[in-house]
């Protein structure tokens, strides 16, 4: 728990503090430290083995940048909420399984922000929602070419990486 804690910035999506931690020496440090409420995401797979990969227009990351997706968790959402609301929005698809991946800590050194990673399958077609501020195109990807994509660094986004690497351990879709 931080001893203090001052409020720089609060945001839609987040909020900016300077907090003061006492380390496990018993020494006292200030961290500016990003809170994130969470997010999850999602590795949708089509029957016939294919996954559906996204290019996102990120500013952040300069442009069109190659995911899953993913989406913020809303107050008083379960990340299995989240996904299946995700999934609908932004490439309209209803996951009729989903399976947890495992979850990740996005930035340990700044940001409290965990992102939770789901599988999905049994797919069904439904009506895309975009956000006003989402420009979304759905690619379906033979699942080797999304890990070769990984392995030749076209996929930047850590939190598709590691969705794709896990259900490979998982032994694919």
């Amino acid at each position: 728990m931080p001893r203090m804690v001052e409020k720089i910035f609060e945001g839609r999506i987040l909020s900016l503090n300077r907090e003061e931690h006492e380390l496990p020496d018993g020494r006292r440090a200030v961290f500016e430290m990003v809170r994130h409420p969470g997010g999850a995401t999602i590795l949708p797979v089509l029957g016939d083995g294919r996954v559906l990969l996204i290019r996102q227009f990120r500013p952040a990351a300069g442009g069109m940048v190659w995911e899953i997706p993913a989406g913020r968790l809303e107050p008083g959402e379960s990340p299995r909420e989240c996904v299946a609301r995700e999934i609908q929005e932004e490439i309209g698809y209803r996951a009729d399984k989903i399976e947890p991946l495992g979850e990740m800590l996005t930035a340990v050194g700044f940001c409290d922000e965990v992102v939770y990673l789901f599988l999905g399958s049994n797919l069904e077609p439904v009506e895309r929602a975009l956000e006003p501020d989402e420009y979304i195109e759905v690619v379906p990807t033979e699942f080797n070419e999304a890990l070769a994509m990984v392995a030749r660094g076209d996929i930047p986004d850590g939190k598709t990486q590691l969705a794709l690497l896990l259900a490979a351990r998982r032994g694919g879709e």
